[in-house]
């Protein structure tokens, strides 16, 4: 049976299998066309070729057990390769402006409009489905590489349609302009896209926390599973990729044994990795003259 981690490499492996089909099926749409629109819709395809190429080096690498070296194991690898497709995103985006400048500058004959908008319209559907599959399946396998590549993949998708848009209108209107200016307005927002997601990367590689919601999940784990402690006060988290690192100070009577206190700890430590998949707990025991006055959680 295929564990988590597999299943995410298959994922990511299939990724670049439609990077490479749908670059080929906008690459035929410009050169039936010679759109400028077109050109720059294929030449972001090259990047999500890229960079499902590095979303399957990175998960491979983040699902390599804790070592001597990284005993907190490899999950922020993702972390990197979310990075570097916001980067490329970014260059997408300042290859397409360059064109679309030139476009007009020297404005160009768009040959087979129709022929090519249906051509692309094909390689759009297939990346708009592929980019639902991977952000929902890096939302729930917690995989900030699958995510990172399937809203990347989506920002593809804007870009195809504002470029359908484009032509349409040109062909329409007969304003041949209209093709260059949507193109880098589509470039705009995908810039706007890769910066949003460095910012959201960023924050994973400087130990952001888990968020409020899980913190509030780990205070009712704790209330509902720390029957014989006092308090508990300092709880911190931090996620990396699908690993959840939890850690807070747990208040015993000092009467207590420590066998007694180990209970109590299995007991909060079993509840909060069941209800949290890929939770790291550690517990800090203290006895009671440790209790603080504010800022703790009373059992």
């Amino acid at each position: 049976m295929p564990t988590h981690s597999d299943k995410i490499q298959r994922i990511a492996l299939a990724s670049i299998a439609v990077a490479l089909a749908v670059m080929a099926i906008k690459y035929a749409a410009y050169a039936l066309t010679g759109s400028v629109a077109l050109l720059s819709d294929a030449l972001e395809s090259i990047v999500n070729l890229v960079t499902a190429i590095a979303a399957l080096l990175a998960i491979r690498i983040g699902s390599r057990p804790a070592d001597k070296h990284h005993p907190f194991g490899h999950h922020k690898a993702e972390y990197f390769s979310a990075v570097l497709e916001g980067v490329l995103i970014v260059i997408a985006a300042l290859m397409i402006l360059s064109e679309a400048y030139d476009a007009v500058l020297r404005p160009r004959e768009i040959s087979e409009p129709l022929l090519g908008m249906l051509v692309n319209l094909i390689a759009t559907a297939l990346n708009a489905g592929w980019a639902w599959l991977l952000i929902d399946r890096g939302r729930a396998w917690r995989s900030p590489a699958l995510a990172a590549d399937g809203w990347h993949i989506l920002a593809d998708v804007a870009t195809s349609i504002g470029v359908l848009a484009g032509l349409l209108l040109a062909t329409a209107t007969g304003w041949s302009l209209l093709d260059p200016l949507l193109a880098a307005a589509v470039a705009l927002h995908i810039l706007w896209t890769g910066f949003r997601l460095m910012r959201s990367s960023m924050s994973g590689l400087m130990d952001e926390t888990a968020g409020a919601e899980v913190e509030r999940e780990i205070r009712a784990l704790i209330s509902a599973n720390g029957t014989g402690a006092l308090q508990v006060h300092d709880i911190r988290t931090r996620a990396a990729g699908p690993a959840t690192f939890i850690e807070f100070h747990l208040v015993v009577p000092g009467a207590m044994t420590v066998a007694e206190s180990h209970t109590i700890c299995d007991r909060i430590e079993d509840a909060i990795e069941a209800a949290i998949p890929g939770s790291e707990v550690l517990i800090h025991v203290e006895p009671e003259y440790k209790a603080k006055a504010k800022g703790a959680l009373r059992l």
